[in-house]
């Protein structure tokens, strides 16, 4: 059964919205980037065709105070790869405002003992890891990662998956062994508006209790201008089996400025998902966050 809280409750945490009238709760953005041109942060190696602006911390900031967003998750860019110091040093410049979530080399056997290095670093809490879906993804079934994931345990930190709807059944069996491990699932596991029948591979992960998914990428998936409706009807289904308190939103700035936008994202939510009600919206917009990252 859904936790539900008291009318009182609600309504005692509502605040006067930026944006208009309507009430709004306490926002917290569970998925951006930041990246700079630096060389004092070098772009890994193999990295492609880099980013031609920056996306630095200020420039999130003064969308954060523009939309009423108070607090933010900052996933490390797979630009730098497996080399967190810009990361690390934004978190330090900023701690009241940000928690960061790390990578580490998933192929590296010593990648539980980096992962534990990296969290006694101020602002860290996580790891994301990034099977893709073909051959070179199938480290995600090998013997590195039950230490991995056993260390995140230990650690007390979720482990978070960005991966197809394909590997759903391989992050399965990851958590058979550790029910315990809070994970979050990224941008609904990239799953095809227009394959609905996919959707199915993640929506049984909502039989472990500790699974989280992020309801973000809408725009990216849709096959249809905003409001992106495909995907929207993808949300529906999602908050019908797992409820409000395991999902959560997710700008996914800056990628987000190709679309509709970081206000647009927020838009999304609090006006074109009409399946939720007021209580629905304060947790997908930070209550559950605060689950899985909590905050002062």
């Amino acid at each position: 059964m859904r936790e539900r809280i008291s009318r009182r409750e609600l309504f005692a945490g509502a605040l006067a919205s930026p944006i208009g009238a309507a009430p709004r709760f306490r926002i917290i953005d569970p998925h951006v980037h930041v990246w700079v041109r630096d060389p004092r942060y070098p772009w890994a190696p193999e990295t492609r065709n880099p980013p031609e602006q920056d996306a630095t911390p200020e420039m999130l900031l003064e969308l954060m105070r523009a939309n009423g967003v108070e607090r933010t998750v900052i996933i490390q860019v797979i630009y730098y790869r497996w080399d967190n110091r810009y990361l690390a040093d934004v978190l330090k410049k900023y701690p009241q405002y940000f928690k960061g979530v790390a990578r580490v080399n998933p192929l590296d056997p010593a990648a539980p003992d980096h992962l534990a290095s990296l969290m006694e670093q101020p602002g860290f809490h996580g790891v994301r890891l990034s099977p893709a879906a073909d051959a070179s993804g199938d480290w995600i079934r090998g013997p590195l990662m039950p230490p991995l994931w056993k260390r995140c345990r230990d650690l007390g930190v979720p482990m978070t998956i960005l991966a197809p709807v394909t590997r759903m059944p391989d992050v399965a069996l990851l958590i058979d062994k550790f029910p315990d491990l809070t994970v979050v699932i990224d941008h609904m596991a990239d799953t095809p508006p227009d394959r609905p029948e996919e959707l199915r591979k993640l929506l049984a992960l909502a039989r472990y209790p500790k699974v989280f998914v992020k309801i973000s990428h809408t725009w990216s998936l849709s096959k249809q201008p905003y409001p992106y409706r495909d995907s929207l009807e993808q949300v529906r289904r999602l908050y019908d089996v797992f409820g409000p308190e395991r999902l959560m939103w997710g700008t996914d700035w800056p990628l987000v400025e190709r679309y509709c936008g970081y206000a647009g994202a927020l838009k999304l939510v609090r006006e074109e998902m009409k399946f939720l009600n007021e209580e629905d919206k304060r947790w997908i917009l930070g209550r559950t966050v605060e689950r899985v990252w909590p905050f002062d």
